[in-house]
């Protein structure tokens, strides 16, 4: 029996698209974007990272009559609850500003708190979720260490010494976005002797506990990371988040997760880079006609286009994946390489067609090619992903 689809079959089926509701949500962004957000960076330095709060409260509570607050965070709590796909949708709109490539619509939609705090107690999740939630303020994960962050299981040196009814923290943490901000954080740390992340340890920490410094990183971005060193950092055990010995499970969870609206951020970015060129070679006359009328530059904008069809697919399917609670560490791990590949070849063409005008500090494309070249690092470098996916294809586990 043949099992060839015939024309009628495909016309049938129609065209792949996403479903209604998550179209929906996507035009609801990007009407956000272009008439809320957008405009609010216009009178701010061009590196600027915040709003003024007298712009961004109001934005912050628009955003929350939207239903487009704390969108990971579970409704039960206070957030939005996507799943992730919807997450994904949202990610890629929400990058398309100026400040968008690390601070998705300008602050305007809150910072979830780290996912594996709902791994926590009830009562955990009640004094730091719940209010952090509410206000939408910063949070951080502190993993990677001077010793290493692609490779944590190994290279975590930060240890947790039980002292009584307390947890004692010693060691540094290096390259933790959002830290200088925040009013707490997850940390993790041995606690056991065992190699490997069998004995790490998951702890949430208060930014200004005693013996916690926090030091800014200065980057090729405006918004800086930072090192925090621990001097003897006392944790009382009822911030031990999960059990002892369990915290390198968490790290793999939030890790994987952030990969996949990682890669949907940067396609995000690429996008508005490569409408604004397409824009000015619509418009730019050069040597008797547009400069979208020469192929040098019709090419530029085909590959650009290919490029980002194929890392937006690849970065639903990821999504997709987590989303059917199927295994998508692999999945993520490829949407992460080639969005943030890819996203880099389209900013730099983007910058190409622009010529002079697309390296001048007015346009967000001097800063989003910057800031796109940190993406092929953080988040885990694009040759251990490569290894990762590598290793899986051999193993004959696909």
């Amino acid at each position: 029996m043949s099992t060839a689809i015939t024309r009628s079959d495909a016309d049938s089926f129609g065209a792949w698209e996403l479903p209604e509701p998550l179209r929906d949500l996507q035009a609801t962004v990007a009407s956000f974007m272009a008439n809320e957000v957008r405009p609010a960076e216009e009178e701010l330095d061009p590196d600027a990272w915040e709003l003024p709060a007298n712009v961004l409260e109001p934005l912050q509570k628009r955003a929350k009559q939207a239903g487009l607050w704390c969108i990971e965070s579970p409704a039960e709590y206070g957030g939005a609850g996507l799943n992730l796909l919807s997450q994904v949708i949202v990610a890629e709109q929400a990058s398309q500003c100026r400040m968008g490539a690390y601070v998705p619509a300008a602050g305007a939609f809150g910072w979830d708190p780290p996912n594996v705090i709902y791994d926590g107690t009830e009562e955990q999740i009640t004094r730091w979720a719940v209010p952090t939630v509410e206000s939408g303020c910063h949070t951080f994960v502190a993993i990677s260490e001077p010793s290493g962050g692609a490779d944590p299981a190994r290279a975590i040196r930060t240890r947790a010494r039980r002292d009584g009814t307390d947890w004692v923290i010693n060691g540094s943490k290096t390259w933790i976005s959002k830290a200088a901000e925040s009013e707490w954080g997850i940390v993790f740390a041995r606690t056991g002797d065992e190699p490997g992340g069998s004995a790490i340890s998951c702890f949430i920490v208060e930014a200004d506990a005693p013996g916690l410094t926090r030091s800014k990183i200065p980057v090729i971005r405006s918004w800086s990371p930072c090192e925090l060193t621990f001097e003897d950092v006392r944790v009382p055990q009822e911030n031990l988040l999960g059990e002892v010995g369990r915290g390198f499970a968490l790290a793999q969870r939030w890790l994987v997760n952030n990969r996949v609206t990682y890669a949907a951020a940067v396609i995000g970015v690429a996008q508005a880079a490569i409408n604004l060129a397409i824009k000015h070679a619509k418009n730019r006359e050069s040597f008797g006609g547009r400069l979208a009328d020469k192929q040098a530059i019709q090419w530029m904008i085909a590959d650009s286009e290919i490029d980002l069809r194929a890392a937006r697919l690849l970065t639903y399917q990821a999504a997709w994946k987590a989303d059917l609670g199927k295994d998508f560490k692999v999945d993520a791990s490829i949407a992460k390489v080639h969005a943030t590949e890819a996203a880099g070849r389209v900013v730099d063409r983007a910058v190409q067609i622009l010529g002079g005008l697309g390296v001048a500090k007015e346009m967000p494309t001097e800063r989003w090619y910057r800031e796109m070249r940190i993406k092929r690092i953080g988040e885990g470098p694009s040759e251990v992903h490569r290894m990762v996916i590598a290793r899986d294809i051999i193993k004959g586990s696909r």
